[in-house]
């Protein structure tokens, strides 16, 4: 017999699929943009049109954000963005399959016909192979969402961005507008990405999902036809790209809705801010939901939420827009790649390096992990989150939550980065010093000073440091490195410590990405 609390899960689950179906049997009208839904069982057919009409009349009236930049720019970020720091990105799909290249596989073979993806699929499949063929071998046989949300929140992170759908248009969930190329009807034949929503919201409710869009998709022929026509038409938007938003949106009620494949086209082909003034008012999660700034040519790193500006943006100094480093722990594929070395996965080094100067940048980290067309996630991707879960346990108070200091990475000692919470400012320190003293010369003390190692638990007690001010700053003198818990990158957490003179003054331009920084995403 069942145990008690696997029934219950079951009673849960089947009342999300009853609630998904029910959202089915709705009517949708779409004026300027806006989307009005009534449900059909509630009303009558004629009155529930009569219903969205009047609405659709009384325009954007009521609602606080017009589908204008500088309105939709006005809305305050969500506070758990800011505090949650550190998240989690899944690149998944069919692309999962050949698992080889990057997740761009499908464009590579038959669209630039790159050299290295067209000898693979010559050696490896018979000449009359499609990309769809893959389709079917995207078993996800393995996959336990329960078992990954378990994992996330090992890891530390307090959301996690899955990618619904990427350039190649395959959905991860059962879209009305994906016929015959989604989960659920090729390949696994489930709702994965509904799976995942309903176990990280059930069982780790502190970790907010988020989902991945990309708006265009390589081969798509409504794409090719718009875009033949230089973007003068729109049939591709208006019948897929935001049906699918819609959809998503409604059904799942994500936190994060990311966009991504925007680049060919401007914001106004996209209908970007008719959509983005219904997520902000009407949407069901108007009050939570958070994007970031890929929403057509010219809008990254102008517009949105947060923003990305570019993949792996991390300009190392202060901005002043709030932002995202969206990282790899493969350097060179957010896809799973059959083929990686260990040497192209970064070390744990380099990625707590990389936190460090997100978060004292005032940015957030969003880590991506590629999982297998199986539905596991690599035990050395599985171990990376677990060390940043093991180092973020010990000196989270540095990351959740904090703010920016006055100054951002110590002038004297390379790798020192700050963070700041109330009267404590934290000091993240990527490497041991050198015979157990540390200079810094952008900290001056105080005669209320004092400051602890995290970590450092020889005793029941939290144990200060000592220290001495210097004309330079100060010294801390470390204690044996044997005493402390933390493996990598150690934390001081200094009270009452004043910046030195000469602080720089608060930016008010965005840093633009380097050209090294741009990747296929």
């Amino acid at each position: 017999m069942k145990r008690k609390e696997e029934r219950e899960e079951e009673d849960q689950r089947k009342a999300l699929q009853v609630k998904r179906r029910r959202r089915r049997s709705t009517i949708i009208i779409s004026c300027s943009g806006h989307e009005c839904k009534t449900d059909v069982g509630v009303m009558s057919p004629l009155l529930s049109l009569l219903s969205c009409l009047l609405a659709c009349s009384v325009g954007w009236a009521e609602g606080k954000y017009e589908p204008t930049w500088s309105s939709l720019d006005s809305r305050p970020l969500p506070s758990w963005y800011d505090e949650a720091k550190f998240g989690i990105f899944l690149h998944w799909g069919v692309f999962s399959v050949p698992s080889f290249g990057s997740e761009w596989f499908w464009e590579h073979w038959q669209g630039s016909h790159s050299k290295p993806y067209v000898d693979f699929m010559k050696k490896n499949y018979p000449p009359n192979f499609s990309y769809q063929d893959f389709g079917p071998q995207f078993t996800a046989e393995f996959y336990n969402p329960k078992e990954w949300a378990e994992l996330f929140n090992a890891s530390g992170a307090r959301y996690v961005v899955l990618t619904s759908k990427h350039h190649e248009g395959f959905t991860l969930w059962p879209s009305k507008h994906s016929w015959g190329w989604n989960s659920l009807d090729v390949g696994p034949k489930r709702d994965l990405l509904g799976d995942l929503a309903y176990a990280i919201k059930s069982h780790t409710p502190h970790i907010h999902f988020g989902l991945y869009h990309s708006l265009y998709e390589w081969f798509n022929p409504l794409y090719l036809r718009d875009k033949a026509n230089l973007f003068l038409t729109n049939d591709f938007v208006t019948q897929k790209t935001l049906p699918e938003l819609y959809e998503l949106v409604n059904i799942y009620q994500p936190d994060v809705v990311w966009s991504d494949g925007d680049w060919e086209a401007f914001d106004k082909y996209w209908n970007a801010t008719h959509f983005l003034a219904w997520l902000f008012n009407d949407s069901p999660v108007n009050q939570t939901v958070v994007v970031n700034d890929r929403w057509g040519i010219g809008i990254p790193c102008h517009h949105g939420s947060f923003y990305t500006c570019q993949d792996h943006y991390d300009p190392g100094v202060l901005q002043p827009h709030k932002w995202e480093n969206c990282m790899t722990v493969d350097r060179h594929s957010w896809g799973f790649r059959r083929e990686a070395a260990l040497a192209d996965y970064h070390t744990i080094h380099e990625l707590l390096t990389e936190l460090a100067s997100t978060i004292s940048c005032g940015g957030n980290m969003l880590l991506n992990v590629g999982p297998t067309k199986e539905g596991r996630i690599c035990p050395i991707m599985e171990e990376r989150l677990r060390q940043m879960g093991s180092w973020l346990a010990i000196n989270g108070e540095a990351i959740y939550g904090s703010h920016p200091w006055k100054i951002q990475n110590d002038t004297q000692t390379p790798g020192v980065w700050f963070t700041s919470k109330g009267d404590t400012v934290y000091a993240i320190v990527l490497e041991w010093p050198q015979e157990n003293v540390l200079a810094l010369a952008s900290v001056r003390d105080t005669p209320q000073t004092s400051i602890t190692l995290l970590g450092y638990t020889s005793t029941p007690y939290t144990l200060d440091v000592r220290f001495r001010g210097t004309e330079d700053g100060i010294k801390v003198m470390f204690p044996s490195k044997a005493d402390v818990k933390v493996e990598w990158a150690w934390v001081l957490a200094m009270k009452n410590v004043l910046p030195s003179p000469g602080a720089p003054p608060p930016p008010t331009v965005m840093s633009q990405p380097h050209p090294s920084d741009i990747s296929e995403g």
